[in-house]
């Protein structure tokens, strides 16, 4: 830990990824870990939006339970000292493949979402907006939302499969990861594109690259440093920089 905390301080543009591990101390599953919710749901239909338009009911039947609940979870370590970190101008932005809303609770403010969230919903049909409070409680009603206005089907500002990521956002994260002289991978099995590719653009740049993630991933070759344990990994940056 000692070689990374170094780099972070000589760090000039650190750039955090972060993915669906970090909030499993949240209590939040991942995707693809031996508990993940693809073990539950079948990956094929969840996120598929065309899938989607056709049973809209297979989305948000399963979603308030790992979605629509997010309002009941809580930052973690992870969150807090990311948030910490940003404040003192050592981590310059937060990449995030996560929709939990985590790093905004925690106070983040330069977060940049891949994958949107389902803080904002709008109707398919007239584009109005719906706030995730607002459909939450339909969807934990075992409903699926409608608009008022027009009765079109309700979807969640979540970038599905299929669909084209937001541009602003992909252009943010490729500029930001091309700037950074220091690339931390948190929680993530890089294997979803265009985030997994994010690294390489600093790579390319000669940053350097650390891992932290409890299984292998495709970048792991390129990584200066690699950790597993993602608790005891912010528990000693904790630690650390807890006074700073």
């Amino acid at each position: 830990m000692n070689r990374f905390i170094d780099l972070l301080r000589e760090s000039k543009h650190c750039v955090f990824l972060s993915g669906a591990g970090i909030s499993t101390l949240s209590g939040i599953p991942d995707f693809r870990g031996s508990n993940g919710i693809y073990k539950k749901f079948d990956a094929d239909k969840i996120f598929d939006i065309d899938y989607f338009y056709s049973d809209p009911d297979y989305f948000y039947s399963h979603s308030k339970d790992f979605i629509y609940n997010v309002h009941e979870k809580d930052p973690n370590i992870i969150h807090h000292v990311l948030t910490r970190l940003a404040k003192t101008g050592m981590v310059k932005t937060v990449i995030t493949q996560n929709i939990d809303l985590l790093h905004q609770k925690a106070g983040l403010e330069n977060v940049i979402e891949l994958h949107g969230s389902p803080e904002n919903n709008t109707c398919l049909s007239c584009g109005k907006t719906f706030s995730y409070e607002h459909i939450a409680d339909i969807v934990r009603d075992d409903l699926i939302p409608r608009c008022d206005e027009c009765n079109g089907l309700i979807k969640p500002n979540i970038t599905f499969f299929g669909e084209m990521l937001d541009h602003e956002a992909i252009t943010r994260a490729i500029d930001e990861s091309s700037r950074a002289d220091l690339f931390v991978v948190i929680g993530s099995s890089l294997v979803v594109h265009p985030a997994a590719s994010l690294p390489l653009y600093s790579v390319k740049n000669n940053g350097k690259l650390v891992i932290v993630n409890n299984k292998k991933t495709p970048l792991d070759e390129y990584a200066t440093l690699r950790y597993e344990d993602l608790g005891l990994f912010f528990e000693i940056l904790d630690s650390y920089f807890r006074d700073e």
